[in-house]
């Protein structure tokens, strides 16, 4: 499947199952919601203290199944990850991020300030996801 394709359909569709790798070199799923940034990246924002955050610390791999609501279409986009700098100050360019995804996902937040020190006291961070490769039917 041509990985273009593949991230448009990605773009159009949100919820998305995570897969990153476990110590024990098995995979570990979860469900997220994610955007696909200007230039094609992934992004999902998670907590420091989850699973798939240590996972990818540890293996810096992963890749997201994203299907159509009806579920006979779906792509499985691989990639290389990057992690952000866990959200420390409300002020922090990390946070700065964590609106930009936040805007890109769902529009304006109605208190910004309570969501930076929501971001701080949980300790968020920015998955930034660069795809390599893909399958999948459309």
């Amino acid at each position: 499947m041509d990985l273009a394709v593949a991230v448009d359909f990605a773009r159009t569709h949100h919820n998305s199952v995570l897969t990153t790798i476990r110590r024990n070199g098995r995979p570990q799923l979860s469900n997220v919601f994610h955007i696909v940034d200007a230039d094609g990246r992934v992004r999902i924002s998670v907590g420091a203290g989850v699973a798939k955050y240590r996972n990818l610390v540890r293996t810096p791999w992963a890749a997201i199944h994203v299907t159509r609501p009806d579920f006979f279409a779906y792509v499985v986009i691989e990639g290389t990850v990057e992690l952000t700098p866990v959200a420390a100050d409300p002020g922090d360019r990390t946070v700065e991020e964590l609106i930009d995804y936040y805007r890109a996902a769902s529009g304006e937040h109605p208190d910004w300030d309570e969501y930076r020190a929501a971001m701080v006291a949980e300790r968020r961070a920015l998955v930034v996801f660069t795809p390599t490769r893909a399958y999948g039917m459309l």
